[in-house]
């Protein structure tokens, strides 16, 4: 398994890492646990050692899950949560008091059964507390050794600076795929300015990008994929030239519209770990299979003058959510 550096300080990890959320919450109906934690350890057989998950997916039981998976091979592994959501009192909000950011660690700390959080993401930015208070939080929690390295979720360019100036970030994370470029037009520059990695989520476009969705798929209730602009049926049929461009050129390379959607993730920077999940063995080895899949300049250029001529209908997220990020 390749390796990749994610910030200043040196955090090193799987060149691409496993996202754990769809195998507890958000995705449809959860997995079966016993069958997850099978896959995530057979993701460390297979030289994963980056797993993402958070208190909120559940909430509560992912973390759990990913705890008992990983407790027997917790030294080969790096661990990453997210704080920042309120679950107690009149319902779910955001939440990074620095009182809160610790009482999440304790708790998050005891879910993974583990004496030390790896990577700890504000999940989203609050308002309401200025990200100075957040950084300076989690730079007390990295003294006391609870926590290693901090990271942001979804935040702006503006309050990525003001955090890192606290506390060095580690990582940033936020969507990023060949279907939502938007981070490349300021905060990928800033990140490669300050030294800072980056984990693309939803890098297959929430399974949009492997042709496996059209226009008559249809979501459950749990899916979260329902509710998204960009899943409406006629976003659908209308963003299909996307996937037929990836389709085509998986084709002449003999590999799969995944492989080559997180093969051109990985060519963008050498500071990028996308980490894409999935609740079944076979997926997890077509993904990983990405790492040795070479896209040459001409393929990219090729990627580039297709997708110049495509215009990705629908936004990404319901206009509550679309207020939570890029803060």
């Amino acid at each position: 398994m390749r390796t990749r550096t994610l910030g200043i300080n040196g955090l090193e990890v799987s060149a691409l890492g496993f996202g754990c959320m769809g195998m507890s919450a958000n995705a449809g109906p959860p997995g079966d646990p016993i069958e997850m934690v099978a896959l995530i350890r057979a993701a460390v057989d297979r030289g994963v050692t980056f797993f993402d998950t958070a208190e909120s997916y559940g909430p509560f039981t992912n973390e759990e899950l990913v705890g008992e998976a990983l407790e027997p091979v917790r030294d080969k592994v790096v661990i990453a949560t997210k704080f920042g959501w309120e679950f107690e009192g009149d319902g779910r909000g955001l939440n990074s008091r620095p009182a809160h950011i610790k009482k999440v660690a304790e708790a998050s700390l005891r879910r993974l059964r583990t004496d030390v959080i790896d990577l700890f993401y504000q999940h989203r930015v609050d308002p309401k507390v200025p990200i100075e208070d957040v950084a300076g939080a989690v730079k007390d929690l990295i003294v006391q050794g609870k926590v290693r390295h901090f990271g942001l979720s979804e935040a702006g360019v503006s309050t990525i600076r003001r955090a890192h100036t606290v506390q060095p970030v580690t990582a940033v994370q936020s969507e990023y795929s060949l279907w939502w470029r938007q981070p490349e037009t300021d905060v990928l520059p800033a990140l490669d300015e300050l030294n800072i990695g980056f984990v693309p989520f939803a890098p297959l476009g929430k399974g949009f990008l492997t042709g496996s969705i059209d226009e008559t798929t249809t979501f459950g209730s749990g899916d979260f994929r329902s509710a998204q602009p960009r899943f409406s049926s006629e976003a659908r049929k209308s963003n299909r030239d996307l996937v037929d461009l990836i389709g085509e050129l998986a084709a002449r390379k003999n590999a799969t519209s995944a492989q080559v959607a997180l093969s051109w993730l990985l060519a963008q920077k050498p500071w990028i770990v996308p980490i894409p999940g999935t609740t079944k063995l076979h997926r997890l080895d077509e993904n990983l299979a990405a790492i040795n899949l070479e896209l040459s300049p001409a393929d990219l250029d090729a990627i580039e003058i297709g997708l110049s001529r495509i215009t990705i209908q629908g936004e990404r997220y319901p206009a509550w959510m679309q207020q939570t990020v890029n803060r």
